[in-house]
């Protein structure tokens, strides 16, 4: 084999390998974004922000219970009250 051809190769090799440790060391710095995600599971504070989380993790489900359908008509009102809107009871 050629010494030229063997230099090649190697340098090839070396700058593959340095990407495929680039993009993992990236993709490492990208999974540092899990405490918003946190922080939204738990909301602590209000116990009606509780009941919406339970409502998101159900699904579907949700749709049929009446728990949700009352979190998300108090929700609704809250929301519109401090917008300025004026809701009608």
């Amino acid at each position: 084999m050629d010494l030229k051809i063997a230099a090649r190769m190697i340098a090839v090799l070396a700058i593959g390998a340095a990407m495929i440790a680039a993009v993992a060391a990236l993709r490492e710095a990208g999974s540092e974004d899990d405490a918003p995600a946190t922080r939204l599971r738990d909301p602590g504070g209000e116990p009606a922000n509780a009941e919406l989380v339970r409502c998101r993790d159900l699904g579907m489900a949700a749709a049929d219970d009446a728990a949700c359908k009352r979190a998300w008509v108090e929700s609704r009102r809250r929301f519109l009250e401090s917008s300025g809107e004026r809701v009608r009871p």
